[in-house]
Formats: structure tokens, C-alpha cells, sequence
């Protein structure tokens, strides 16, 4: 059985962009572990595209190429964007005032709590905080 690893938005910028200080610790991490099998939600590939969206057409059509491919990826499952999402979301965000969560951060959590997911892409602390295993 694959491993499974939930991609956050940190995850997609390193891969997409070549400047990323990040990039080579994502790849390097990635070797390590082979290739997993991902999963994202749509509101993590909202956040990847808003923040490519100031780069330029360049960089806007090379994110667009890349969620269209995330879509298709038999290797990857994107959790949809529901209202239920949003309110497990929304809940985890309200129980955890004290923190620096963002939004999509907290839908994240909840959909790898669902899935049962402990292994994260990303060096956001926050996770770790949620009992998640970031992996850079």
C-alpha cells in the first residue's frame, strides 16, 4: 500500500516555482520517502493559485497547467470544497482562537483528520501544533 501524504499549499508553490526557497527540500524530501500518494482539497488549490495570481500570465497559465493535471492525477485526490468543509473548517477555526490558523490551514486539518492522515507537505508549524507530522 502507497504511503499517504496530504499536500498543502506549500507543497504546490515549491513544485511550480523554480525560485521557491523550498523547492529542493520538497524534492529532497520526496526522494526519501518515494512517491506517495497525495491528497489535497480545492481549497488548497485556491490558495495555490491566488498566490501565484501576482506573478503574471506566465506563472497564472503554469499554475492553471498544474491544478489541471492535479485533477486528472491518479496519484493525487482532491477533497472537494463543500459547505460541510467549510463548517468543519470554520468550527476548528473558531476552537482555536489563540492560534495563527488560517482558514484553508484549518479545513486542511479537518480533511486529514477524516482521512486519516498524520504526514503533511509543508514546513507550517501549525500542523504540528494539530498533532500532524510536517515533513519539511
Amino acid at each position: 500500500m502507497k504511503k499517504v501524504v496530504f499536500a498543502d499549499t506549500f507543497y504546490w508553490v515549491a513544485m511550480t516555482l523554480p525560485d521557491d526557497p523550498w523547492t529542493w527540500a520538497v524534492l529532497r524530501v520526496g526522494a526519501e520517502i518515494g512517491r506517495p500518494h497525495l491528497v489535497t482539497t480545492d481549497e488548497v488549490l485556491t490558495e495555490f493559485l491566488a498566490h501565484l495570481s501576482s506573478r503574471g500570465p506566465y506563472f497564472r497559465k503554469l499554475a492553471v497547467r498544474l491544478v489541471r493535471s492535479v485533477l486528472n492525477d491518479e496519484d493525487v485526490t482532491v477533497i472537494p470544497q463543500s459547505r460541510a468543509s467549510f463548517l468543519r473548517g470554520l468550527d476548528l477555526f473558531e476552537r482555536r482562537l489563540d492560534k495563527g490558523y488560517s482558514l484553508v490551514d484549518c479545513i486542511s486539518m479537518s480533511a486529514m483528520r477524516g482521512e486519516s492522515i498524520i504526514e503533511v507537505f509543508t514546513n507550517d508549524r501549525h500542523f504540528a501544533q494539530e498533532g500532524f507530522r510536517p515533513l519539511i
